[in-house]
């Protein structure tokens, strides 16, 4: 009997920790599933993607995630289970071939919870299940702690504006000078919810968004109104926030310090999540009459379509971070940068390409015509705007 079959026919009325494998190598799977059950864990198989999506509504106690999958990225799926609600609280354990720092970084920042590099020892895997499992169980799964502990760690770090704005330098090529930052959230909590992915989706899942945002905003512009030069400040704008009666509010941030509409762009994010578009274009609307530019985010992946620059006339499109990655070796992803590209040029937008990590990224997109660069090979996010000092970090990146 297969262990996929022997999964369907169990019954899932024990007290077991449920543990989903996400991963295609059977070897792997079939010698850690007979350990785990000799420790007394329950566990569920999934060799794809689909089969994941499919098993997690059985919501495990613990999902450990290969990134190599026949039909999708583990980047993504980690991404889609941080996104759903019924998921987003299970714990991650990624599993890679590769030992790179981007790799970690990126796996971490999804809201993975551990990365482990291939061959591991199976018994550090276990042990760092179960420490993961701790921690989970500790903040979410105690008595008292479930959505009332995550609701009042929202609120105390909205009430006591804990948040640290970090500011992640835009390099235009020709010339080559800061542009603009984008403004980045970094919260203060001993808990999951440092994670700033989670922390925003529990907070749009708890009706407590627009004033997480709100507090977000007024820090970053609070500082950066004092430093910028000319450079232009990116803030995230989600559809929970442009379709809330409160959006409109929050133009007086700028008012009070005193910084100029046509310094401010509003990068639209999560075309997908729009409810009402009279609404989500009423508002918009009345920022761009105030002189406010936009941005349109993730371009060239997820649900930011070529419908979305048509109805939103953006001034700037961003092209999506997974697109960019290893774009010097994949003609496919070059063809849709490069279409991107020609078509921002044919209608007056500036391009910017998200998420570059190598000199190969850089070169080829510089010899695509990008008008527009952001990421760690040039400069990582710092909480201050030093722009002589990005300027410089970013040059010696480039001898």
């Amino acid at each position: 009997m297969s262990y996929h079959t022997r999964e369907r026919m169990f019954k899932f009325t024990d007290d077991k920790k449920h543990i989903l494998l996400v991963d295609d190598d059977r070897s792997i799977t079939q010698m850690l599933s007979m350990l785990l059950e000799t420790r007394g864990y329950r566990v569920s198989i999934a060799s794809s993607g689909e089969e994941a999506f499919k098993l997690v509504s059985q919501s495990p106690d613990l999902i450990v995630l290969d990134l190599i999958l026949p039909d999708q990225d583990g980047f993504n799926i980690c991404r889609m289970f941080k996104e759903q609600t019924h998921s987003q609280f299970i714990p991650i354990i990624i599993l890679s071939a590769r030992m790179l720092s981007e790799d970690i970084t990126e796996g971490l920042y999804l809201g993975a919870d551990d990365y482990l590099t291939k061959p591991f020892e199976y018994e550090e895997l276990v042990a760092r299940m179960e420490a993961v499992m701790r921690r989970s169980c500790a903040l979410y799964k105690e008595e008292h702690k479930g959505r009332e502990f995550i609701i009042n760690e929202i609120r105390r770090i909205i009430n006591y504006q804990l948040i640290t704005p970090f500011f992640q330098p835009i390099f235009t090529l020709e010339p080559f000078k800061i542009y603009g930052y984008e403004a980045l959230s970094r919260p203060h909590s001993s808990t999951m919810l440092l994670n700033p992915e989670v922390l925003f989706k529990a907070a749009i899942n708890f009706g407590l968004y627009e004033n997480l945002e709100y507090v977000a905003w007024q820090k970053a512009i609070e500082y950066s109104a004092k430093l910028l030069r000319g450079e232009r400040l990116f803030l995230n704008c989600n559809p929970h926030l442009v379709e809330s009666e409160k959006f409109v509010e929050f133009e007086s941030i700028f008012k009070e310090n005193r910084i100029k509409a046509d310094k401010i762009v509003l990068e639209i994010t999560e075309r997908s999540a729009i409810s009402d578009f009279k609404v989500y274009f009423g508002h918009l609307r009345k920022y761009r009459e105030g002189g406010y530019r936009f941005a349109v985010d993730d371009v060239g992946g997820g649900f930011a379509s070529l419908e979305s620059i048509v109805e939103t006339s953006p001034e700037y499109v961003k092209i999506d971070r997974h697109i960019i990655s290893g774009l010097e070796s994949n003609k496919f992803k070059r063809s849709i940068v490069k279409f991107i590209i020609d078509f921002s040029k044919e209608n007056s937008i500036i391009s910017i390409a998200e998420g570059v990590e190598t000199r190969g990224e850089f070169d080829t997109l510089k010899s695509m015509g990008i008008d527009a660069i952001q990421g760690y090979f040039l400069c990582r996010p710092h909480p201050y705007i030093d722009s002589e000092h990005s300027l410089s970090e970013a040059i010696v990146q480039l001898r």
